[in-house]
């Protein structure tokens, strides 16, 4: 589909007007940014990589009745999507601790979390996208208590139906982000699913295989994306 005008862009994407006025395409960049845009880079194939492995699993969770805003996979780098008026809460879910977690309350990464943590962060760059709960989201007016809990339920749903997914192909999840829209009066699924937003560890060595290898120096990069796509592809 046509590219009419660019949307917005983003960290790693941009997003186009296309004819249909409820169709955006999404293109991703292969750059990359961590710790709130301070540190900034470019990985070989990025967005390749993060479309396709993205568009597998948008598919999965189709499939699995969690309803989404993907379309259609248009081009290696490119999918067509529904337009969503995006809910300003970044849903993280946590099956083993890593990251800020690690940091905050002090638990050695890896350790399992039973049952897995749901956390929500108010999606907002000026102020460093921060830890929020339940009444703050409320009391900003960013959802009310009904998409809040279909919200909640969703990302649960999407951490089953991955986990299994990933252990079939000998990858911890260990965690990952969600973002969340409406279409009209519909709530979807939305953003992406990829390296650049999920924790994904091998399940014999616990090998890092996403953005944390460029968060924390620790090379190979690109072939990490490469080797999460070749294992949801085989």
């Amino acid at each position: 589909m046509e590219k009419i005008a660019l949307i917005y862009e983003g960290k790693a994407k941009k997003v186009f007007q296309t004819a249909d006025p409820e169709l955006v395409l999404v293109e991703f960049k292969n750059d990359a940014t961590a710790f709130n845009g301070l540190k900034k880079g470019q990985i070989a194939g990025k967005g390749s990589c993060n479309n396709q492995i993205s568009s597998i699993l948008f598919q999965l969770l189709e499939e699995n009745g969690i309803k989404t805003h993907f379309v259609k996979q248009v081009s290696e780098t490119e999918m067509l999507v529904q337009k969503l008026n995006i809910i300003l809460v970044e849903v993280v879910v946590r099956n083993l601790a890593a990251g800020s977690l690690v940091k905050r309350i002090g638990l050695v990464e890896g350790q399992e979390l039973k049952p897995p943590v749901l956390e929500f962060y108010y999606k907002n760059d000026a102020l460093g996208d921060p830890l929020i709960n339940n009444d703050h989201v409320f009391a900003l007016g960013l959802a009310n208590p009904e998409q809040l809990a279909q919200i909640s339920s969703l990302a649960r749903q999407v951490n089953g139906v991955l986990q299994g997914f990933f252990l079939e192909r000998d990858l911890l999840l260990v965690d990952f982000k969600l973002e969340f829209g409406m279409a009209g009066q519909e709530l979807l699924l939305g953003d992406e699913i990829s390296p650049d937003t999920c924790r994904l560890w091998d399940r014999a060595t616990r090998k890092k295989l996403d953005k944390d290898r460029f968060r924390q120096d620790l090379g190979e990069v690109s072939e990490a994306y490469q080797e999460v796509l070749r294992r949801l592809t085989d």
